[in-house]
């Protein structure tokens, strides 16, 4: 398996290195070091602010910048910037449709310890309500470099998805790999049922194959990177060619990954989708893998849902 690293980690220095040869600022909420906008900070320290902790101000003075004509990196953990700045991320960003990105780190049930009140498992669903919002939740932090650099180069308001506990680096094993804004990327064929994956699931979604495919059942995989814009042709293609899907994510079942891709489906190609991901609940403070364990964001679990999707085709 490939290295490990941390999402947020890739997200620190891609804005340091990047910082070299684009124009943008970087706004942070009294959480640098755990964000890694300090790397950026120590580096370019006349082009980094922090807002101290007031989220909702930190996105107001973000969208002033941007009406400036500036490229800004506004950065908190997911709860805060996606939760408790959510008014101001409607209102200032996405109703005038503002270059604001918004870097999000410390997302879902991997946040371990820090317990219920900083694992976000609603972001997603959030940021999906605002009209003309980008949501792009990598997996891998070869990923997660590559969709800084994007969201740099695109117009509009970028939600970006980071994570703090470490993922293997699959991407690095792609030589044909190419980040898109809007494009998912097939991980691996297979003819009798989809893993639909995104973020921190994927590498899971992998291993979920790699067991089934022992006991002579053939996953496709897909990565789902950007849930908004969601590429809906590559999902309804796989729907209509598998006739099974099975999403997984590490976010709440409503409103996610799961949710668009059942709502793509069942208008073009409906067959059965079974979600694995966060149940409607809160999350709770303890260590990463026995909180994996406890939620059912597991490859046992991906591997009985992709069974029971193909077994309704029956």
């Amino acid at each position: 398996m490939a290295d490990k690293k941390a999402t947020r980690e890739s997200y620190g220095q891609a804005l340091t290195e990047l910082g070299e040869k684009y124009d943008f600022l970087v706004l942070d909420a009294d959480l640098a070091a755990a964000t890694k906008t300090g790397m950026f900070k120590k580096k370019f320290p006349e082009r980094f602010f922090d807002c101290g902790i007031a989220e909702g101000n930190m996105i107001s003075v973000a969208a002033g910048i941007a009406t400036t004509g500036k490229v800004v990196f506004a950065s908190s953990f997911a709860m805060f910037a996606a939760g408790r700045a959510f008014e101001q991320v409607r209102n200032s960003i996405g109703y005038p449709h503002l270059n604001v990105k918004i870097g999000a780190t410390h997302a879902g049930i991997t946040v371990g310890e820090d317990g219920a009140t900083h694992q976000c498992n609603e972001d997603i669903a959030l940021m999906r309500t605002i009209p003309g919002m980008t949501i792009i939740n990598p997996s891998d932090a070869g990923e997660a470099y590559a969709a800084v650099e994007a969201a740099i180069n695109f117009y509009g308001p970028v939600y970006l998805r980071f994570g703090r506990f470490a993922v293997p680096n699959l991407t690095a094993e792609m030589p044909d790999y190419k980040f898109e804004i809007g494009k998912g990327v097939t991980m691996r064929d297979g003819s009798d049922v989809t893993i639909v994956a995104t973020g921190y699931m994927v590498h899971l979604a992998l291993e979920a194959a790699e067991i089934l495919a022992a006991e002579g059942i053939s996953a496709r995989v897909l990565n789902i990177h950007t849930i908004k814009p969601l590429d809906s042709e590559l999902i309804v293609k796989a729907a209509r060619e598998t006739g099974a899907i099975v999403t997984a994510e590490e976010h709440n079942v409503i409103g996610g990954l799961g949710s668009a891709v059942a709502e793509a489906v069942c208008e073009a190609a409906p067959v059965s989708v079974l979600r694995v991901g966060v149940e409607d609940r809160f999350g709770k403070s303890g260590k990463v893998p026995e909180l994996l364990s406890e939620y059912g964001l597991t490859t046992e679990n991906i591997v009985a849902k992709a069974k029971a999707a193909i077994a309704m085709k029956k």
